[in-house]
């Protein structure tokens, strides 16, 4: 994993409008490397060390929120975001990109 992919897949997260969310996988296709969700995960699980980046809304395919990222559902609240229970509204929040 290197510097530059790290800040490719930062950069794609900065995309997301307030309001909308994204799946890690819409986020591994938009760099071009449609199978490495997982690789997605594990770089916004650091991205601390890298800056402020909106990656709270970033979410499964199913709209579920991060394991232990406890502030993540009152960050999208805050934004608008829809929920079903404790899932995103991806028919009204998923961001189309």
């Amino acid at each position: 994993m290197t510097e530059e992919l790290i800040y490719e897949i930062l950069s794609a997260v900065e995309e997301i409008p307030k309001g909308r969310v994204a799946t890690y996988s819409q986020i591994a296709r938009l760099i071009g490397r449609d199978k490495n969700a997982r690789l997605v995960g594990k770089v916004l699980s650091m991205s601390q060390y890298y800056g402020k980046y909106p990656c709270h809304r970033v979410v499964n395919y199913a709209g579920r929120l991060a394991p232990h990222f406890y502030e993540q559902k009152e960050l999208l609240l805050s934004e608008g975001v829809s929920f079903l229970g404790d899932k995103v509204d991806m028919k009204k929040c998923r961001f189309d990109a």
